[in-house]
């Protein structure tokens, strides 16, 4: 069955939520719940090839990016760096530009370094669309969309009625910027950020954000906790003293969840540290929507390759 339509005009690529209008955001959100609800169309994509260009290790991301391709029916082509011609030298623009040439009008990449995917956006040939699937520090636009559609699915539509709390790494997460400004675009009501100083950004990213370092006043009555990955070489550069530390100041427990509203929500992006930054009976419990969140990576990630890709 066809899903209902929903337009979004003028999108070539998708490289950040930084400058999405609201509209745009919306319109994804709800092609994007029309999917997860299995309307849709399996040869919207039919004869497009797409390739996941992938220049460091993903797993969810990936697998839901070629399920999503799959499900519109385009043909996936996979690239992985450690075994490809960038080990020897080629470049990513190169990498690109080959694989252009073999006819291939969709790429996903995923990038260490803050910038690269829209430094290749710039120079991808017309007709060639690119998704940022998470680049250094930057942005990971398609987690920020399948987070908002999971809070959609939990609260509602009016976002201007929620408290949503962000809590952890936020200084080296490009979920948590993506996260950020998906919910100023759709208007929340308070957005609320709490870690360590030493993990807390510094360039402009948190304006309008209640930032403290006390987590059991960030949960106070929030109606979504987003809990964020906890690399473990913050520890070996001295960041954060030890993980154990770590957990007793900002590891998500269910005594402390008690805090937040009776009816809030749990989500991380994942991979999680379990008895690091959660514990298994909230990631696992009934207020988490971590399993929610995967689930509708798939939707989100079909309803932007149709709308980049599609006619």
């Amino acid at each position: 069955m066809n899903a209902p339509v929903s337009t979004v005009a003028g999108l070539r690529h998708l490289l950040s939520l930084a400058d999405a209008s609201r509209d745009t955001l919306e319109a994804l959100l709800i092609r994007a719940q029309a999917f997860a609800e299995g309307h849709y169309d399996r040869r919207a994509l039919d004869g497009i090839a797409v390739c996941t260009l992938f220049f460091e290790p993903s797993t969810r991301t990936r697998l839901s990016f070629q399920l999503a391709a799959q499900q519109l029916g385009a043909h996936v082509l996979n690239f992985d760096a450690s075994t490809s011609s960038t080990s020897k030298g080629e470049t990513a623009l190169d990498t690109l530009k080959n694989i252009e040439a073999m006819g291939v009008r969709g790429f996903i990449v995923r990038h260490r370094e803050d910038g690269a995917v829209a430094a290749l956006a710039a120079q991808a040939r017309e007709g060639t669309c690119l998704v940022n699937a998470g680049d250094g520090r930057s942005a990971h636009p398609t987690q920020g969309l399948l987070d908002m559609l999971s809070l959609r699915q939990a609260k509602g539509r009016d976002f201007s009625r929620l408290r949503v709390a962000l809590i952890g790494d936020v200084k080296h997460s490009r979920v948590a910027r993506s996260d950020l400004q998906a919910l100023r675009t759709l208007g929340a009501g308070e957005i609320r950020v709490c870690g360590p100083a030493s993990l807390l950004p510094d360039d402009g990213i948190l304006d309008g954000c209640v930032v403290t370092q006390d987590f059991d006043a960030a949960l106070d009555g929030v109606d979504a906790v987003m809990m964020l990955r906890l690399q473990r070489e913050r520890m070996e550069e001295g960041l954060v003293s030890s993980l154990q530390d770590y957990h007793r100041d900002y590891g998500l427990t269910s005594a402390r969840l008690k805090r937040a509203a009776a009816d809030a929500v749990v989500m991380h992006p994942g991979p999680m540290n379990r008895g690091v930054e959660i514990t298994d009976e909230v990631a696992d419990g009934p207020q988490s929507l971590i399993l929610t969140q995967v689930a509708n990576g798939v939707a989100v990630r079909m309803a932007v390759l149709e709308a980049l890709l599609k006619g």
